[in-house]
């Protein structure tokens, strides 16, 4: 059972300045990029109706994410996190704005141009997840990780709800480019409140090691501390074979035929029950079981979500599978800083986030190129299928992670 704490540790974490304008900044920036993702897949699915272009936009932004994302995380900790954050959010603004372009001048109608964008999008992001997520531990003191990252992680939910459901009512009044003007003003506000934030002093590597030394260090210490590359790889094969947020632009359109107002509620019903359970776990931390209760959120993908032909059905299931991803997120989050050195922080981030993009922009290329073989509705069952198998796997080869706990008040490592 999740484990009580005080209601005024509990609210603590939002009387710090730092820590508020941290979270008002991934709030803004998760605004724009959840409704950029949205109207970027919309507006390449009304152009070519193919499921294979959904795929291939995916593969896109995850080529250079994966490709520059270890080196990200060597910079993130050799260099200043702040001032690597302020450059990519910059980059993110230009790259919004330059689509509002393309769009304006109908040049967004070559999906070619779009693509490119996204490319560069994805440079952008492999050295902004790492940088962030040691960014944050300079941010966010130790004792409280989960309470302080479980309002990170609310807000990039709550706003996770918002960008999607709102874009969609945008991208119908003022089409692509008015959408991807009001995705660029976000990406210019997360610049500014990150720009206010006075974070701790950042711990640097004592020894100058050769780069690629360096970066394979983050490798070997996630590979040497099972529960990490376990829950890594559980949710890498999860999301990889049983996520549908690819598809949800067929589904609104020749499914549930709810249109661009419909995606955006679909693309938000997962984040609104996932932010239920993350506004919950900053009272009632699910760390003290942390593995136990890892492995059981994974069946959220088993959800049969593929055969429903109903909107509220749809919804109500994506909702429901949301739950269950708050659960894992919070404890990986968790788990990554609890069991990472400080002048480490950045390196094994950018091994975690090497993970999550294979597991959401590949995730997103398989379906897609699933979707377009066997169809949209046999692609989702046959995750659902697959990712039961997994987690059996996963519960026998790994114990470590199995029995993997937590003390919710010194946030310490609990022996078995």
């Amino acid at each position: 059972m999740p484990s009580k704490i005080s209601p005024s540790h509990f609210a603590s974490a939002l009387q710090d300045r730092n820590i508020c304008f941290f979270i008002a900044s991934v709030g803004s920036f998760t605004l724009g990029s959840r409704a950029l993702a949205v109207v970027i897949g919309f507006q390449i699915y009304k152009i070519t109706h193919s499921a294979l272009c959904l795929g291939w936009l995916g593969l896109i932004e995850a080529i250079p994410a994966l490709s520059l994302v270890l080196i990200g995380g060597w910079v993130a900790d050799h260099f200043n996190r702040k001032r690597i954050l302020l450059i990519t959010r910059a980059s993110s603004f230009l790259c919004a704005a330059t689509l509002a372009f393309l769009s304006l001048q109908h040049l967004g109608k070559s999906i070619l141009w779009l693509y490119i964008v996204i490319f560069i999008v994805g440079i952008a992001r492999a050295f902004a997840d790492p940088a962030n997520s040691a960014f944050e531990a300079q941010v966010v003191p130790k004792t409280m990780t989960v309470q302080g990252g479980s309002w990170i992680a609310s807000t990039w939910l709550g706003c996770s709800i918002v960008g999607p459901a709102l874009i969609g009512f945008i991208f119908e009044a003022w089409k692509a480019q008015g959408s991807y003007l009001f995705i660029s003003a976000f990406f210019a506000i997360s610049w500014f409140l990150t720009l206010r934030i006075r974070p701790k002093p950042q711990v640097k590597p004592v020894y100058k090691e050769p780069i690629l030394k360096s970066i394979s260090s983050g490798w070997k210490f996630v590979l040497s501390h099972q529960p990490l590359w376990a829950a890594m790889t559980l949710d890498l094969i999860a999301v990889l074979f049983g996520g549908v947020i690819a598809l949800l632009p067929i589904y609104a359109s020749d499914i549930l035929h709810v249109g661009a107002k419909g995606l955006g509620l679909l693309n938000a019903a997962t984040s609104i029950g996932a932010l239920s359970m993350m506004l919950y776990a900053t009272k009632h931390p699910p760390i003290t079981n942390a593995g136990r209760n890892l492995l059981l959120t994974v069946l959220r993908f088993c959800l049969v979500f593929g055969f429903s032909r109903n909107f509220i059905l749809s919804l109500a299931a994506l909702a429901l599978s949301g739950v269950f991803d708050g659960i894992s997120m919070v404890i990986r989050r968790s788990m990554v800083r609890l069991l990472s050195p400080d002048d480490m922080r950045g390196r094994i981030s950018s091994v975690s986030w090497i993970f999550i993009c294979s597991s959401n922009e590949l995730g997103a290329f398989e379906s897609g190129m699933i979707a377009a073989w066997i169809g949209a509705i046999p692609c989702v069952a046959l995750g659902g299928i697959i990712t039961l198998g997994v987690v059996g796997i996963s519960a026998w080869c790994a114990p470590e992670l199995r029995r993997l706990r937590f003390n919710p008040h010194t946030m310490e490592r609990i022996q078995p």
